[in-house]
């Protein structure tokens, strides 16, 4: 995790990681404006398979837009905190919901960073409403192995000497 926080600020943000029992919340700030760019929130939960990080949503505002970055900028190196975290909490599933909100943030963007679909929710079905309660909006559920995440992206965040 050090590694993921010292990363961001040669990138100059301050990731910061608040946690309330299960409750988490990561927060980017430019460290030039101090602005908040971007956040996400989320909780630890138990399941029949052991922990799951349930990751609730991810925000990013207006001022990544104008902002020089990857596909897979701020909100990557946001969601790599998260995994981190859930890792460190003996998570072995991260869980989403890639809401149909704009097609670059839909599960296109989560599948090329290793989620798969396990449901479409369309509210088409009684079996939608509870993921609509739990999620609020339509979408593609994704689920990801946490540790399959780390080996994939933990490795861009790492110190260079």
């Amino acid at each position: 995790m050090s590694e993921i926080m010292e990363s961001s600020k040669t990138q100059n943000l301050n990731l910061q990681l608040q946690t309330l029992g299960p409750l988490f919340r990561i927060t980017a700030i430019n460290l030039e404006t101090k602005r908040e760019l971007g956040r996400a929130k989320g909780l630890i939960r138990l399941w029949l398979g052991g922990k799951i990080l349930h990751l609730d949503s991810i925000r990013l505002g207006r001022e990544t837009l104008s902002m020089e970055r990857s596909t897979y900028g701020i909100g990557l190196l946001i969601g790599v905190v998260a995994v981190r975290f859930g890792y460190d909490c003996g998570c072995r599933t991260e869980e989403l919901l890639a809401i149909n909100d704009t097609n670059l943030y839909h599960s296109r963007f989560y599948k090329r960073i290793r989620f798969k679909a396990v449901h479409e929710v369309t509210g088409s079905s009684m079996g939608d409403l509870a993921h609509m309660l739990v999620w609020g909006g339509k979408g593609a559920r994704m689920d990801a192995d946490i540790e399959e995440l780390l080996i994939k992206w933990g490795t861009r965040f790492k110190a260079r000497s």
